[in-house]
């Protein structure tokens, strides 16, 4: 068996939908441009990306449920519980259930990341384009999960 050559490779943004979600999520998470985009919800997770701009930072808050995030370019700095961590490509952060974070972008260029919940807290498929757009928002998990779940 011949090991696969770039050309078997499936495309950068390539999504493969059956029940659950396979892609490249770093193709993904560079490309986003929108402050939250929720890419699947199942019934115990929910994969989103998110673009912070240069300066903004997605608001200290607390959830009843454990949140991972994953920093794929820019540079931040995580904030829990007070405690400030700087963040770049590659970094994961693990925020448990009634944890008060944020993530703030420290940099020049817009902050890559996704971040998982557990269990769902957006409702499937919604798109934020801006910060302001999300706190405008009153939208939370509904109980539905994406369709062929």
């Amino acid at each position: 068996m011949h090991p696969a050559s770039h050309s078997d490779s499936p495309s950068r943004a390539e999504v493969t939908r059956t029940k659950g979600f396979v892609a490249n999520i770093e193709a993904l998470a560079t490309a986003n441009v929108d402050f939250r985009r929720v890419l699947y919800t199942a019934q115990h997770s929910q994969l989103v990306l998110m673009s912070l701009q240069a300066g903004e930072e997605i608001g200290a808050e607390v959830h009843t449920l454990d949140q991972f995030f994953r920093v794929e370019a820019g540079t931040g700095e995580a904030v829990i519980e007070g405690v400030h961590t700087a963040i770049a490509p590659g970094f994961a952060v693990l925020v448990p259930s009634g944890t008060r974070h944020n993530i703030v972008n420290t940099g020049r260029v817009p902050l890559k990341l996704y971040t998982l919940y557990s269990p769902p807290n957006h409702r499937d498929g919604v798109v934020h384009r801006t910060r302001a757009d999300a706190e405008a928002d009153t939208e939370h998990f509904d109980g539905a999960t994406t369709p062929g779940h």
